[in-house]
C-alpha cells in the first residue's frame, strides 16, 4: 500500500509493507522536508558518501518503486522508521524532533486501524478533503472502495490470489461496464500509463456508481454460484459488469449523453494536484 503521508503540510512519500508490516519513507523527501534545501536528492548523497560509504557502513535504505513528479514510477531511495531516525541524526535541524514524534504518531495510527479499519477510511476522507474533492464524491469514493474490498475478499474465497488475475477479472468487469478495460480507460482519460495513478481518483460521481453497481452484483453473483475456477470467475466477472454495462447504457439514453468522461483531476481547472494511492 503506497501513499501519501503530511508533515507540516508537506508530502512524503510511503509505503506500508504487509509482510514485514512496517511503513517505509522516500529519504529524499524527508530531507527535503527537515532541511527545506533546493536540491534535496545532492544533500542526502553528501549524507550517504559521509555517514555510510566513507566509514564503510551497510546501506540501512532499501530501493522502492514511488510516483515521482512527473507522475511516472522511479526508483528512490526509502529507509523504514528505524533507519530514518539513524539518518535524520545526521541532518542538523530544527524540525528534528517535530519530525521523531511525528514517525512516532504514523506507526501508532497505523496499529489503530488494523484494529479499527474504519479510522482507516476516516484518514483517507480528510487526505482526500485536503486534495480538494467535493464532500459528495468522497462519500461516493469511500464507499467505492468498502465495495472493492468485499469483492477482492470473496474473489480470495473463491481461490484467487495472483495480482493478474485480479487485474484480470477487474478488466471484465471494466469492459462489459464501460467498454474499456481500466489501462484502456487511463488511456482515455489522458492519465499516465506508466504509474499507479488511480483511476478510480479521477472518475466522476456517475463513473463511480457505475464502477460499484458492476462489483457489487459481481460479488452477489459470486457469493451465491461460488464458481470453483478462474474460468468460472471470469465468467461471472462479465456477467456483473454486463449488468452494469446496461444500467449505464439506459442511463445515456435517458440522459442523452455519455457516462464515460474524458475529465480527470489532473486538469480540472488546475485545483486539484492528485498522488498515488494503492488501493
Amino acid at each position: 500500500m503506497s501513499n501519501i503521508k503530511l508533515f507540516e503540510s508537506k508530502k512524503i512519500r510511503s509505503h506500508w509493507d504487509e509482510k514485514e508490516e512496517k511503513w517505509y519513507f522516500s529519504v529524499v523527501d524527508v530531507i527535503e522536508v527537515l532541511t527545506e534545501s533546493p536540491t534535496p536528492r545532492q544533500y542526502w548523497g553528501k549524507i550517504k558518501d559521509r555517514e555510510f560509504f566513507k566509514n564503510e557502513l551497510s546501506p540501512i535504505w532499501v530501493q522502492l518503486k514511488m510516483v515521482a513528479s512527473d507522475g511516472k514510477m522511479r526508483v528512490t531511495d526509502c529507509a523504514d522508521t528505524k533507519g530514518l531516525l539513524r539518518i535524520i541524526q545526521s541532518v542538523p535541524s530544527p524540525k528534528a524532533e517535530p519530525f521523531k514524534l511525528w514517525l512516532a504518531k504514523i506507526g501508532y495510527e497505523r496499529l489503530e486501524e488494523i484494529e479499527n479499519p474504519e479510522l482507516a477510511q476516516d484518514r483517507m476522507k480528510e487526505l482526500y478533503e485536503l486534495k480538494g474533492y467535493p464532500k459528495d464524491w468522497i462519500d461516493k469514493r469511500l464507499r467505492g472502495i468498502a465495495v472493492r474490498q468485499n469483492l477482492t475478499e470473496e474473489w480470495k474465497q473463491r481461490g484467487i490470489e495472483s495480482q493478474s488475475d485480479f487485474a484480470i477479472l477487474t478488466a471484465e468487469i471494466s469492459k462489459a461496464t464501460f467498454g474499456m478495460t481500466p489501462s484502456q480507460y487511463k488511456e482515455f482519460k489522458n492519465l499516465p500509463q506508466k504509474s499507479k495513478v488511480n483511476l478510480r481518483d479521477h472518475m466522476n460521481d456517475l463513473e463511480l456508481i457505475f464502477t460499484m453497481l458492476g462489483e457489487r452484483v459481481t460479488t452477489e453473483i459470486s457469493q451465491k454460484e461460488k464458481p470453483e475456477t478462474f474460468t468460472d470467475n471470469r465468467k461471472v466477472a462479465k456477467r456483473g459488469g454486463k449488468v452494469a454495462g446496461n444500467a449505464r447504457k439506459e442511463t445515456e439514453k435517458e440522459l442523452k449523453r455519455s457516462i464515460v468522461s474524458k475529465d480527470n483531476f489532473l486538469d480540472l481547472d488546475n485545483k486539484l494536484q492528485i498522488d498515488n494511492e494503492e488501493e
